[in-house]
């Protein structure tokens, strides 16, 4: 008996400590996206999109039951697979974002392209010989 009110008496004090790591964490990372947006590496339209994210993972820090009483509201059996899911649907969806994105550079870049050498063509037919 004595081992198990010592595991009682150690689970929520490790649990503590877990919740107090995740805030700051969390803060030091809500820190470091306002310095670069500060210092202009990280644009403003990805920029809210990181501080939703550290919004959130805050809301679950603080309020651990939070995320049980989501997934028991969704039927979800085990509350992290539910995160875990979430996770990887915002990821996969910013990974398209960054495609688009992607493929709209390479089409202005290939015009500037054409431009660029339309125009260098033009000013080297107009340069007196």
């Amino acid at each position: 008996m004595p081992d198990a009110q010592l595991l009682t008496d150690t689970v929520p004090q490790n649990f503590m400590v877990i919740q107090i790591i995740s805030i700051a964490t969390v803060s030091l990372f809500l820190l470091f996206i306002s310095r670069l947006i500060i210092k202009g590496k990280l644009r403003e339209e990805y920029s809210i999109l990181w501080f939703v994210l550290g919004i959130v993972l805050l809301v679950f820090s603080i309020w651990r039951d939070g995320l049980d009483l989501i997934a028991d509201a969704l039927g979800v059996d085990y509350a992290p697979s539910l995160l875990f899911m979430f996770g990887i649907l915002v990821i996969i969806m910013f990974l398209v974002h960054l495609s688009v994105v992607s493929s709209k550079q390479h089409k202005q870049i290939k015009e500037l392209s054409q431009e660029l050498g339309l125009l260098k063509k033009e000013r080297k037919d107009n340069e007196p010989s």
